[in-house]
């Protein structure tokens, strides 16, 4: 049976990815990408769109009138964001919360107008930054790692569980996603949607515009590959803060199973990312990236660390792993190469905007 599936943020890294993987694969499917195309580089993901035979739709989640004329669809995925854990912080949070919390909340009134399943892409950061800096570590010779020896529950060296505490400062971006979950889940009590929650960690892979704040993966990469410059920011300038990180083709392969299973994971919440076995230190990564590109680049301790950063954070993926069967397939190996293909296939497009 054929679907229509709306995808906002669809000219962004994730929404454009899963929507050129679910049409590749279904290609009967009508796939809507709606996006703003405010992110620099969005304009590139246009022509990929089109190649794909991916239906574009511009418009603001954060303006309701920019909505009124879509017509029926049968899933909803929101990938749309403000990714930045900075943002608010050091500027004005009222953008933040119009377009991660508001514009959610149209997204869901839109949904529900349309009877159709939600799915929705949160985040790890949803998770408080005191009770993950307070877990016990250990400082290894490239990294640091979480031990099994832990006070608070839903933690080990394996990862956050889903019973890992809430209460507590997470950052305004990680509240707005926080926020939004809230909702979902009054929405699927209350009005009987179908919904999924999945509080992704680091994402990456081709196509994403890898910023200081955000996409640190391609931000590493694009360095080397450019012959740029780099900091280890905080933690004493090691360079050995952890992170988990999923292949956007992983996540593609998620979302497929999620939209065609709805029915057994209805109301669920997950999280989803590389977890241990694809992690990086910011260490490993810089060897990663000299490995493939053949360069070695200034990189400089600082030392002060910034508001809301975090020294490590890895998924446990032990329920979606039960109640899918889905788990991350692609290496970080894999991850590293991928990317680093795309930015040399693409180098005098991609080079204003990832130096």
């Amino acid at each position: 049976m054929s679907k229509k599936i709306l995808i906002t943020g669809g000219a962004g890294f994730v929404g454009s990815n899963l929507c050129i993987g679910l049409k590749q694969k279904y290609p009967q499917y009508e796939i809507i990408a709606l996006d703003n195309l405010r992110r620099r580089g969005s304009e590139l993901n246009l022509t990929r769109l089109k190649e794909n035979n991916v239906s574009f739709y511009h418009a603001d989640i954060r303006n309701e009138e920019d909505l009124v004329e879509l017509s029926e669809f049968d899933f909803l995925i929101d990938a749309s964001a403000d990714p930045s854990v900075l943002a608010g912080i050091n500027s004005p949070v009222l953008p933040l919360i119009k377009s991660n919390l508001m514009g959610t909340v149209n997204c869901l009134e839109l949904a529900k107008k349309m009877k159709a399943s939600f799915i929705f892409l949160s985040t790890s950061r949803v998770y408080p930054i005191q009770a993950l800096e307070n877990a016990n570590y250990t400082e290894l010779e490239t990294r640091y790692a979480w031990t099994d020896n832990q006070i608070l529950s839903g933690i080990s060296s394996q990862g956050i569980t889903e019973d890992f505490q809430i209460n507590g400062s997470r950052s305004f971006y990680g509240t707005t996603k926080l926020a939004s979950e809230l909702l979902i889940e009054e929405y699927h009590a209350l009005t009987g949607m179908k919904t999924v929650i999945n509080r992704c960690g680091v994402l990456s892979g081709p196509w994403q515009m890898g910023k200081i704040d955000q996409g640190v993966l391609v931000l590493w990469l694009a360095r080397h590959f450019f012959k740029g410059n780099l900091k280890y920011i905080g933690f004493e300038g090691k360079g050995k803060q952890t992170r988990d990180v999923l292949h956007i083709d992983d996540l593609v392969r998620l979302i497929d199973w999620q939209i065609h299973n709805i029915e057994l994971i209805n109301g669920e919440i997950f999280n989803a990312g590389g977890g241990l076995d694809v992690s990086f230190s910011l260490l490993e990564l810089t060897k990663l990236c000299q490995d493939v590109t053949g360069n070695k680049i200034d990189i400089t301790p600082e030392f002060q660390t910034r508001t809301a950063d975090i020294k490590i954070y890895l998924t446990d993926n032990s329920k979606i792993i039960e109640k899918t069967g889905w788990k991350p397939e692609k290496t970080i190996e894999q991850l590293v190469l991928d990317t680093y293909n795309w930015i040399k296939e693409n180098e005098n497009s991609l080079k204003q905007i990832l130096l």
